[in-house]
């Protein structure tokens, strides 16, 4: 089997789509305050209910998986059929910053991990990181959540399917 033939059987499950965000601390304390990094994902789902626990999947060696390796600290959020354009955004590979990245959508600032939460999600996690495990060419990262809360009650799951953001229905 080839890598073609294995990502073409894949493509045909239908998957929710994240934003996975932490918040990178400043290397000098005294400097500028960090910086909010985010992810888009479709490899998320539920681990457990007791203990509540979510896995997601990290390409190895990206900013997210250097980052989480160091902080353990994180959030998701459940993105909407309306918030396409934030999917898109912070799927693009190969960008040094993510500062301007944030800077037109509209969030608040977790309680517990500190990360970006979007608003207008669907509903809203932050994580404290239980566990990595390497699994190939990725890391795979099970997540402890710490608070979970459902926003917006509005509008349908943003889905990836056959390489295409898409809406149910």
């Amino acid at each position: 089997m080839s890598n073609d033939e294995f990502r073409a059987a894949m493509t045909r499950l239908a998957a929710g789509v994240v934003l996975v965000t932490a918040h990178e601390p400043a290397l000098d304390p005294g400097g500028p305050r960090g910086e909010d990094v985010g992810m888009t994902a479709t490899a998320f789902m539920s681990v457990s209910l007791d203990p509540p626990l979510v896995l997601v999947g990290l390409r190895e060696g990206s900013r997210m998986d250097d980052l989480l390796a160091e902080q353990p600290m994180w959030a998701v959020s459940v993105l909407s059929e309306s918030q396409r354009h934030i999917a898109g955004r912070f799927a693009m590979k190969g960008r040094i910053s993510d500062r301007l990245l944030f800077e037109d959508i509209p969030y608040v600032r977790g309680k517990e991990a500190g990360a970006p939460l979007v608003g207008g999600a669907l509903a809203t996690l932050e994580c404290r990181t239980e566990q990595r495990v390497a699994a190939g060419d990725h890391t795979l990262v099970i997540g402890r959540v710490l608070t979970a809360e459902v926003p917006s009650a509005d509008g349908g799951p943003l889905t990836y399917f056959k390489g295409r953001y898409r809406q149910l229905g």
